[in-house]
């Protein structure tokens, strides 16, 4: 399937994969050490050998945020004189950090986007895809713990034309259920996001025209909808509000215990979000020659339709040796050992075959 680029990404940060996206010239990766990722094998050659000292600083996608803090306290028994610290802040901020110069990696759920180019430019930006999980959608509704949402619908909830929670097309979604009258609050992102991005994406691909709002990490939402920050920011709204629905990453929705949807998918088939049904639609991608991909509305019966990704984003070329050599050893951990705490924390492992080429572009990290 013909993939394509998002259009925009909360900043970046620390993580996994490795994607190489050349805004001047790009190619594709060298040999390294064998697989990690969903194969379960450590990129031990670059995360566990010569002991390094120094501090990597990394900002963005609030996505990767609960891997990073779990990756970052692993790697320290391996890395004992590293420091790797991590902020959110969303993907857009990562990427502008990144660009800045203040930190040496970001998180982004999306390629940069081409008014952020020019900021990068002279540069070569390396993609490395950590994880993949859907986008669920959460809600509070009192008496409702089953429910189904088609893509038309979740398109007519978001742009505000299906205000109640008994509208006509959510009782077709769910024969037989009972449906309040409650009023429906939306809860979005108020910052440059990749999870608004891939969710929107997501609409843009399965309803096409229906969706009139566009995509982009950053959206004009009906003015009654509630904005917060980051993904716990949309999950406490969803929380504490009756009547609230909103597009979380699935790993912050279970820590929330908020419930959720489950989604149409392309084959016809409703699916609940899970690392599993996330692993089954990244199954289907196929990426570029730089690892982007897209992995929203991927066919197969068990695929759930609002999965996406996020990248660690590297400039090629570093400073000093230094540099370049604690990126590999911390992004070569993400890619090994790193990718079996995923499922413990209600993310997917990269396919395999995904995880073997990122690891093979660690070699494209110089200095």
């Amino acid at each position: 399937m013909q993939l394509r680029y998002r259009q925009q990404v909360t900043a970046a940060g620390v993580s996994v994969v490795a994607l190489a996206l050349t805004l001047g010239a790009c190619s594709s990766s060298s040999s390294s050490s064998p697989p990690a990722g969903s194969s379960g094998s450590a990129s031990s050659s670059s995360s566990g050998g010569a002991k390094l000292s120094g501090t990597l600083n990394g900002s963005g996608s609030t996505f990767q945020l609960t891997f990073q803090q779990e990756a970052i306290a692993a790697f320290k028994s391996i890395q004992p004189n590293m420091t790797v610290n991590y902020g959110g802040g969303g993907s857009g901020k990562g990427r502008t950090d990144l660009a800045a110069g203040t930190v040496n990696f970001a998180g982004s759920d999306s390629p940069i986007p081409a008014k952020e180019e020019s900021g990068f430019t002279g540069k070569t930006i390396l993609y490395f895809p950590v994880i993949i999980g859907p986008i669920t959608m959460a809600y509070n509704l009192s008496g409702v713990s089953n429910l189904k949402l088609t893509p038309a619908t979740i398109a007519g909830i978001f742009s505000g034309k299906i205000k109640t929670w008994n509208d006509p097309a959510i009782k077709a979604d769910n024969s037989g259920v009972s449906l309040p009258s409650t009023a429906i609050t939306l809860a979005v992102r108020s910052d440059s996001s990749g999870t608004t991005a891939n969710f929107t994406e997501f609409l843009v691909d399965a309803v096409g025209s229906a969706w009139s709002l566009g995509s982009s990490s950053t959206i004009k939402w009906p003015s009654s909808a509630r904005a917060a920050s980051g993904n716990p920011g949309v999950a406490q709204v969803v929380k504490s509000t009756p009547g609230a629905i909103g597009y979380v990453d699935y790993s912050t929705a279970k820590a929330s215990g908020l419930s959720v949807a489950s989604v149409k998918n392309k084959d016809g088939s409703f699916v609940a979000p899970s690392p599993a049904s996330a692993t089954a639609a990244a199954d289907s991608v196929t990426p570029k020659s730089d690892l982007t991909f897209a992995a929203v509305w991927q066919g197969g019966a068990t695929a759930y339709p609002i999965t996406y990704q996020s990248w660690d984003l590297v400039n090629a070329k570093q400073p000093t040796a230094n540099d370049a050599a604690m990126l590999k050893a911390y992004l070569g951990y993400l890619l090994g050992d790193g990718q079996k705490l995923l499922e413990q924390i209600g993310l997917a492992p990269l396919p395999t075959s995904l995880d073997q080429q990122a690891v093979a572009q660690l070699d494209k990290i110089t200095s």
